[in-house]
């Protein structure tokens, strides 16, 4: 073998041996067969990008700790069932990742009890966690985000939890599309998304006869708005707070400091509250919490309790909203709270309409923009203003 022939061959072999070093490992765990999903996780390099293939119902508790650039795979009919036994003393779930970068889990059904365990935990900093096509049943919550994790959720149902279907803390961020978050049972208390100190972008997900549809407190950030960072935004955009079962009480609460920032898909509530009206209503602004309503993205109607309210020390703001045939109040500030009635350039009037009070503030409270207003045939109002400020210096 001349030098030329020589110097070719080590090429190949340089070749051969790159491709073995960047090629992603692929198994296939058959639970059907007696075999183990966490066993086979524990025999793979963490730090190597693998795919994981799984057939058949796997009664486990499947953990996913430390890993990076990792797939699981649900073959047709791929289950995560929970096991009879506990689920040991630390916090778990029956799909717990932890500490984890870049994991897809996706294809699978998962069912779990209601008072043990989330269907789905992910924490501990965790981050690029994607979930897609899942069809979650059950759980303490669906999916618990937590620990300033990152996670990704699309084509995903959520249904029938203990309390939510989807729960974020600690700092975490979490972006939803093309999903379905609903309760069947007609029981108390559940919430489609409760957020806590935390921070959720959604579009195109509809979330169905939940007591309350999205429950943001302690400085949480919901943002109503499109995005295309996992998927091409095609068919309804629209975030649907869907109550025909007449068990909601509020479509959205946010208080202590948090926001909702309806700004760039709508947010569509229907028939929410209860009839003796209260605080239950379409959205609860509260105890210093603010909302930005813009371009006619926000749409409660039939509202069976209120349609927006700003109480204690908060305020609304928006723009070419409808607020129409409610019960009772159709914008409700009160507690030294205020909503503002605002215009953009080419915007379209606030539709009020149909309410039994359109317009309701207390004495210590303000409605400003009434000339941006359309529709109002009931107010009780002392400080309602045409303009957005009193008369400036």
């Amino acid at each position: 073998m001349n030098w030329i022939s020589r110097g070719i061959l080590v090429v190949w072999i340089l070749v051969a041996l790159a491709a073995a070093e960047t090629s992603t490992p692929s198994v296939t765990v058959d639970c059907n067969k007696g075999q183990s999903l966490n066993s086979t996780l524990a025999k793979l390099n963490k730090q190597a990008l693998s795919t994981v293939s799984v057939n058949g119902t796997c009664t486990e508790y499947v953990q996913v700790i430390g890993f990076e650039g990792l797939t699981l795979q649900g073959l047709p009919g791929a289950t995560l069932l929970q096991p009879s036994s506990g689920a040991g003393s630390l916090f778990n779930s029956l799909l717990f990742i932890e500490s984890s970068k870049s994991v897809t889990v996706t294809g699978f059904s998962i069912q779990a009890d209601t008072v043990t365990v989330p269907a789905v935990g992910i924490g501990h900093g965790s981050s690029d966690i994607r979930l897609r096509n899942l069809n979650i049943q059950g759980g303490t919550s669906g999916i618990a985000v937590f620990e300033n994790s990152q996670v990704s959720v699309a084509y995903v149902t959520a249904q029938d939890p203990g309390y939510s279907t989807l729960g974020i803390y600690d700092s975490s961020d979490v972006h939803v599309e093309h999903s379905l978050f609903q309760d069947s049972t007609g029981a108390l208390w559940h919430a489609g998304i409760d957020i806590g100190a935390s921070h959720v972008t959604m579009y195109g997900t509809t979330i169905s006869n939940m007591q309350v549809g999205i429950n943001g407190h302690s400085s949480a950030i919901v943002d109503v708005l499109t995005f295309d960072t996992y998927y091409a935004i095609s068919g309804s955009t629209d975030v649907v707070i869907d109550n025909s079962a007449g068990t909601n009480y509020n479509g959205v609460i946010i208080d202590t400091g948090g926001s909702l920032n309806v700004t760039g898909a709508r947010l569509v509530i229907t028939k929410p509250g209860q009839t003796y009206g209260g605080t239950t209503g379409g959205v609860l602004i509260s105890d210093g919490a603010s909302m930005t309503a813009s371009n006619g993205y926000l749409v409660i109607t039939s509202s069976n309790g209120q349609g927006v309210m700003a109480l204690n020390n908060s305020h609304a703001t928006m723009v070419g909203a409808t607020v129409t045939a409610g019960s009772h109040g159709g914008l409700v500030a009160a507690n030294l709270s205020s909503i503002d009635a605002s215009a953009s350039t080419g915007s379209t009037l606030s539709l009020v309409s149909g309410n039994i009070m359109d317009l309701f503030c207390d004495p210590d409270s303000t409605i400003t923009g009434s000339v941006n207003l359309t529709g109002v045939r009931t107010a009780q109002c002392t400080n309602l203003l045409a303009g957005e400020t009193v008369t400036l210096p």
